[in-house]
Formats: structure tokens, C-alpha cells, sequence
């Protein structure tokens, strides 16, 4: 009954479960509970945040992974990859836990839908390839559409020299309507940047994501106690990640490990 339980629904607490039980004529522990579940190959996960995939979103996805299936993965080495990012000073954004089992983090009863810009003290902006992390720079003010393309003009080129991008490298960035504007996409065109078309909700599928998540942290575990500290230990923390984090590269090997699993594809 325990397993059948949290299988039909992976968020029940142990709690539901002793008093189901009680209901019913069983008493048991919270212990016992969870002895039974890990003996049933389940253990309790905080729940994976993934976006909120409506049919469009999902199709969208699925036209990327058939046309970029069979791409070789010097290819995926030649882009720079792009994001925005908030960086809390305090505390962490709330979780929930889910019985599951060993690679099912990503299955829809074990992950919470989420929707971009949650809370943060301060917003950063990076991009990074697969030959290591270009620049970060904090953005102070709202940005806007001009205030983009002037964070473009001023740190996209120098990294991609300081990264020796090859000729014909290829700048990733999502579907923001900053992103998009028409005036972005005129400057993009005049510099002669080739952009790669990506699926709206889709932040889990930029392998970015997995340097924001080392970076943040990395900054919490040296608690900064003011915003002036936390842009300073963010800037040193991602000066570090090139020495420090052996998975740069295989951030990028994972995106096509996502395309032929089907990961982005799936809608909850």
C-alpha cells in the first residue's frame, strides 16, 4: 500500500502515509515508512523545477531535437551560450520533496513547473562555451531592450576573443522579448552573429544552467552578509569555475545526451 501510495502521487509525506495507515487500522513509524520505501528502490528528492511546457512549447521542442539529433558535437563546442540569472543574499527558494526513484528526477509527478524571473537580490548576466565561462556582469538597473544589446556590445565579442571562438561560431540566447526585438535582431544581423533558433521554455535545456547552480553554490557557502559582497564573491566565484569545475565542456556533451534521451520533449 506504502509504495502503491507514493506512486500515485510522489508528493505524500510520511506523515499522510502514517495517518492513512492509522485510518485503517495499522500503526507504524515514520522510520518504518521510510525502510519500506528505500527497500522499494524509492528515496525522498527535493522536486525538480522545470518550466511550465504548454502543447506549443512542447512541439517547438520537439523540432529542435529532430533537427539538431545528428549535429556532431563540434558543433555544440562552437557556441556560446548565454542567460540571465538572480542570485538571492539570503535564505533559498522553497522545495518540495518527492519519493522517486533513481533517474526519475525528471519524470512530471516528480518536478515543480516554474515560470521565469522568481525572487533575488541581484541579476547577473554570463555566457560561457564549451572552452570555459566568458564574462559575468551585474546588471543594476531593469534592462531593457537597449540596455541588452549594450551588455551585448560590451561582452559578447570580448569573450568570444578571450574564449578563441572559432570563425563562424554561434551565439545562443532564449525567446525574452528583449532577446527578440526587432532592433536586437537587426543589431545581431549587422554584426554578423549567427544566432541558434531556440524553443521557448527552455532554460533547462541551456547547459548555462548548470554553472548558474555551481555558482550559486559556491556563493552560499561563503554567506555573504550584504549585496556588495555577494556581486564581489559571484565575480570571483565564476573566475574560478575554469580552474575548478571539471565539467565545462561536458555541460555542452549534455545537451545532446538531452536530445536523444528525449528529455525535452516531455511535458508534465
Amino acid at each position: 500500500m506504502i509504495a502503491r501510495t507514493v506512486s500515485k502521487n510522489p508528493r505524500t509525506t510520511r506523515g499522510d502515509l502514517v495517518n492513512d495507515l492509522q485510518r485503517a487500522g495499522t500503526k507504524v513509524t515514520k522510520a518504518t515508512i521510510s525502510n519500506t520505501l528505500r527497500h522499494q528502490g524509492l528515496k525522498s528528492c527535493s522536486a525538480r523545477r522545470v518550466p511550465l511546457l504548454k502543447p506549443v512549447h512542447v512541439q517547438a521542442r520537439l523540432k529542435f531535437a529532430r533537427e539538431h539529433l545528428d549535429d556532431p558535437e563540434e558543433d555544440w563546442e562552437n557556441v556560446i551560450w548565454s542567460d540571465e540569472t538572480k542570485i538571492e543574499l539570503f535564505g533559498k527558494n522553497s522545495t518540495r520533496r518527492v519519493w522517486r526513484k533513481k533517474n526519475a528526477e525528471l519524470h512530471p509527478k516528480n518536478t515543480i513547473p516554474t515560470v521565469k524571473h522568481g525572487g533575488g537580490n541581484i541579476m547577473l548576466w554570463g555566457c560561457f562555451s564549451a572552452k570555459g565561462p566568458g564574462r559575468l556582469i551585474r546588471v543594476k538597473e531593469r534592462m531593457n531592450r537597449a540596455m541588452y544589446r549594450e551588455i551585448l556590445s560590451d561582452n559578447l565579442l570580448p569573450s568570444a576573443r578571450a574564449l578563441k571562438m572559432k570563425r563562424g561560431w554561434v551565439f545562443q540566447h532564449d525567446n525574452d522579448p528583449k532577446h527578440t526585438a526587432r532592433a536586437t535582431k537587426e543589431w545581431l544581423r549587422k554584426k554578423h552573429f549567427k544566432v541558434l533558433e531556440w524553443p521557448s521554455q527552455s532554460p533547462d535545456l541551456n547547459p548555462i544552467e548548470n554553472l548558474w547552480r555551481e555558482l550559486k553554490v559556491r556563493v552560499a557557502q561563503r554567506q555573504p552578509q550584504n549585496i556588495t559582497a555577494l556581486e564581489e564573491i559571484c565575480m570571483e566565484e565564476w573566475a574560478k569555475i575554469p580552474a575548478t569545475c571539471d565539467g565545462v565542456k561536458e555541460l555542452v556533451a549534455h545537451l545532446k545526451e538531452h536530445i536523444a534521451e528525449g528529455r525535452l520533449v516531455k511535458c508534465p
